[in-house]
This record gives structure tokens, sequence and C-alpha cells, in this order.
């Protein structure tokens, strides 16, 4: 073998040795918490689901930061559509050794290595319990918030006696929608004497500039004494009850800087597109879906703006069914919105996908930033020769006759039995129409005589008069949640609507567009500014009152009305 043999059958062996390496799946690093204080406990998992032994993992890399406490195993087992899939976790209790900005290192095994992770870690806290044996207090991240942007409030109980029957109230704010996040437990150190801490963390989107009032939350539970038998069942515990302060926030207008497009205060917003089929390589009558990922950190899914494909020569746009989804992480709820559009060239030619560029309000630098997608190009090829069908032959005309000849004609011969057939097939024909005649008749008759219930039920009939009594009320937030809600519950609201714009699209109604208009204005102006929804219920009347004219109109005629798609 040459030496040129010799040198690329190794660097084929080589390549061959990382795309195995990159195939395996990666080890992944997680930690119950990001932020914690001196003396805290951390949970750390290390997860490997392709036959790693990961409790060979050597935790040396950890012992420069945090002190290990303690290890344990946990396999998990699946069958998803009938797949096996197992994994197993390595699982490390560690605390930290000292304040400030501390890694998680990778960690290494079989070749590979885990991911790195970040904690921050505060100072101790405070020797207040000492003197107390349970302490309840609340805590928010941030003491002020963005209209409908994310705030996180912790409630935290600290034990340092044996406690059973616990409880918390439920939190509940008017003027804010409240989305539950997790609940941790874990050990903590204060002054040298260990205790045990209960976390329950909430995210709140306030929808009214202002002043929050973060209400008093209460703690109660039962202290465990010790059992006096076997059929002791305990109970005779003492109660105790522990109330947090109450806290407030200050709610902040959207900035007049902002332009005219949804409000989205988050920390972080991005935007991707993946394709089925590589756009390049379309041609005529061809499909290929486009899917367009919006993610954003402190948003709910439902805030998200949809994905708008304007009229585009060359081009057909069918959209489908958005997925929208929230899911949490350490910073809170990430909000997902999926938009999947399948794009159909009907013509050769080079055309033209405007860039997708959406504004968003930074909440961590307090600027305002834009997501965007860049505009495409798609060269579209004509339609593939082999899988086009040519149309059929023109039937060719038959062959002038001459007018003299045409007695010449020979007569057409019919036997006896084809004579018979067609008899019978005409009278089958013949007694069908007669059955589809009187059908027609009768069912028009009952259509006629029927008349229809004064007082029938309307699937939208709660919705809409939660909308009216918001108006009534002149509260403008629970009046975007009830006309919003309303919307979405008519037929043909397909996606549903997410905002007050959405829904006046809905219908072509100038004076319900203002009225939205300025309900919208008055949910991001300031505190001292008041609104009066009379106007707005006019207008709800009246566009309900005609598409319910059009839908006994529509249903007269035997059609069904839907609303045109993108």
């Amino acid at each position: 073998m040459t030496k040129f043999g010799e040198a690329a059958s190794v660097l084929m062996t080589a390549a061959l040795m990382l795309f195995c390496l990159a195939a395996r799946a990666d080890i992944n690093a997680t930690t119950d918490r990001n932020r914690v204080a001196l003396g805290d406990t951390l949970r750390l998992t290390v997860s490997a689901d392709d036959g790693e032994d990961v409790g060979a993992i050597d935790l040396a890399p950890l012992e420069q930061d945090f002190e290990v406490l303690g290890r344990s195993l946990s396999t998990n087992t699946s069958i998803i559509n009938g797949r096996y899939s197992s994994s197993v976790d390595l699982v490390v209790d560690i605390t930290p050794r000292r304040q400030g900005d501390l890694t998680i290192p990778p960690l290494h095994i079989d070749g590979r290595a885990s991911n790195r992770l970040q904690v921050v870690v505060g100072p101790p806290p405070s020797g207040d319990m000492d003197n107390e044996s349970v302490s309840f207090k609340a805590e928010l991240d941030s003491d002020s918030v963005y209209v409908q942007g994310q705030l996180l409030l912790t409630l935290r109980v600290q034990e340092g006696i044996n406690l059973e029957d616990r409880s918390i109230t439920e939190l509940k704010l008017d003027d804010a929608f409240v989305h539950m996040l997790d609940q941790q437990s874990f050990q903590r150190t204060v002054n040298g004497r260990p205790r045990l801490v209960h976390e329950v963390r909430y995210a709140i989107f306030p929808e009214q500039s202002g002043t929050l009032t973060i209400p008093v939350q209460t703690y109660s539970a039962r202290e465990r004494g010790p059992r006096r038998s076997v059929f002791d069942m305990g109970g005779g515990g003492r109660q105790l009850r522990r109330q947090t302060e109450a806290l407030q926030v200050e709610v902040l207008p959207r900035p007049d800087s902002y332009p005219d497009a949804d409000w989205l205060p988050a920390s972080e917003l991005t935007v991707e597109e993946n394709w089925s089929t590589p756009p390049e390589q379309l041609r005529v009558g061809e499909s290929a879906t486009r899917t367009v990922t919006i993610r954003g950190a402190g948003l709910q899914g439902a805030q998200l703006p949809p994905v708008l494909y304007p009229a585009t020569r060359g081009l057909k746009f069918y959209p489908d069914q958005p997925q929208i989804q929230d899911s949490e992480a350490a910073s809170g709820v990430v909000g997902t919105r999926v938009d999947s559009v399948a794009v159909v060239p009907t013509e050769a030619g080079t055309w033209h996908i405007p860039e997708l560029r959406i504004p968003w309000w930074d909440t961590n630098s307090n600027a305002l930033r834009y997501a965007v997608l860049p505009a495409r190009e798609l060269t579209v090829a004509a339609a593939d020769p082999a899988t086009h069908q040519p149309p059929p032959p023109a039937p060719q005309a038959a062959p002038a006759v001459p007018a003299g000849s045409i007695a010449a004609a020979p007569a057409l011969t019919v036997t006896q039995d084809n004579t018979r057939l067609w008899q019978a097939v005409s009278a089958v024909t013949g007694l069908g129409w007669l059955l589809t005649l009187v059908y027609l008749v009768l069912s028009r008759r009952r259509r006629t005589t029927r008349t229809r219930p004064t007082n029938a039920p309307s699937q939208d009939r709660q919705a809409f008069k939660a909308a009216l009594e918001a108006c009534n009320k002149g509260d403008a937030a629970l009046a975007r949640r009830a006309v919003i809600s309303w919307a979405a519950q008519l037929p043909g609201g397909s996606p549903p609507p997410v905002s007050l714009a959405q829904v006046a699209a809905m219908f072509p109604d100038r004076e319900l567009e203002t009225a939205l208009e300025t309900l919208d204005k008055t949910l991001y102006s300031d505190a001292s500014s008041t609104w009066n929804g009379a106007a707005l219920a006019q207008c709800l009347r009246r566009v309900r009152s005609r598409r319910a004219e059009g839908d006994a109109a529509a249903g007269e005629a035997g059609l069904q009305l839907y609303p045109q798609g993108a």
C-alpha cells in the first residue's frame, strides 16, 4: 500500500470515529436551581441514555467550588410507540464552598463530557431563625415590572422542627394572570444549624399599569410530636401559623417609543425557521412546509404574534393550525408558538418571501430590540417532465358528409336483447329521478314550515354576557380577557384570537375597531386613566346581532360560511 493510501485510510478511520462519537447522544447535566445561598444544598443530575455507566463519573472537578454531600443512581425506563428506551441518572447533592458566580465544570466519561452549568451563590441567610423555629417569607425578583411582563414571586418556608399537614393559601390577584411554576425542598445551614426549606414559585403577569399589591399569604402546619406507641397516629402537636408581609410592585406602562405592534416584554425572544424540503429545490406544483418557531422567555405562548403571509405572485400559502405551549425554566415561563405553512409554487421564476421582523422590549436592558428572520428568494424551476402529465389530445372532428349521402347511410340495427336491456335501465333511472323529486318537495315543505325557536341557547351566550358585564363595570383588564374569550368561541374563529387587534379583524366594523383600540391604549396608559365601556358594549351588541342575522340567512340558503384564510 502506498503512503497516500495509508494516509487516506487513517483519515477515513478518524472520520468514522468522529462520526460515531457525534451520532451518540450527549450527556446532559441539570440542576434544580441556578440561584442559591451559601449553605444551601443543590441537586445535580447527570443523565445518559446510551448505556454509559454514569456511576463511574469522576466528581473530582466539583471539589474546587463545591462539597459533595452524597450521590445515588436512578434508572428510568419507558416504552413510547412500541420503542423501548432506558436512561440512567446520577444524582449528586452538593453545597457551594463560597459566594459568587460558580461554574459546574463538564464531567467526563468514555471520552465524552457533560455540559457546563452556572450557579449564582448569594450570601448566607440571616440568623433570625435562632429565635424562631419556623419562618415564612415572600420575595419578588424585582420591585417593578412592565404591563403584561413576567414577575417572579417566591414563597419560602424555613423549618427548624418537624412539621406535618403543611398548607399555603392560594394566590389570587384580580388584575394579573398567575401561573404556578414549581415547588422545591432542600436543606440549608443557618449558623451551623440545619434547616429544611420549602419554596413555591409563581409567575405573575400584570394586566394593568399602576400599583400591583401582593396580598398577605398564610402558612399553617402542625408540629409533629413523639409517638407514645405503635398505635399512636400522631395529630396531637401544636398548630403553627405564619404570615408574609403584603408587597407592592410598580407596573410600568408600555413605552411611547415602542412601535405600533404587539407588546412583547421579555428577557429574550428568538425566531427560527425550518423547511421540510430545501427551498432551492422547488418546482412548480410541488409543496414544501415552512415552519417558523418563536420563543419568548418571560412570555406566555398566547402572547406571541402569528406569522402572516401577504399575497405573493408565483406562490400559494396554505397555513396549518398553530401550536402554542408554555414550558417552565429557572427563569420562569418560556412561551412557544409554532406556525407551519405549505408553500406551493404556481409559476417558474424567482419569488420573494419578505423578512419577518418582530419588535420586542428587552426587560433586562430596557431597550427596544427586533427578532429578525431574513427575507428569502425562492428560485422555482419548471415542473418535472417525468411527473408532468400532458393534457389528453383533443377529439378529432368527424369528417364532413355530403348532404345527399345522409339518406344513403346504413340504418342502425338493434337486437331485441339490447332493446330490453336499455328499457330496464331507463325504467330504473326514471324511478330514481321520481323518488329524488318527491324527497326534495317534502324536504322543502318541512323547511318552510319549521319555525326557529326564539329562546334557543347560544354557545357564546355566557361568554358574551361576561364581556358586557365587564364593560358595564368599566374594568378594562377584565373586558379584554372576556372579549377575547367570547371571540374565540365563535364558529369560524380558527386560529382563535389572542389579542384585541385580531378580534377587530374578525368583524368589518370601524366603530368596534376604534373601541377596541381605546381599550388597548387604556391598559397601557398610566393608572390615573379611566375607561368607559358603554361604547364597546354597544358595538359588541351590534356586531353580534349582524353575525346572527348573517348566520340565519346562510342557514336558509343551505350554505355554510367560512372565513378566508391567508
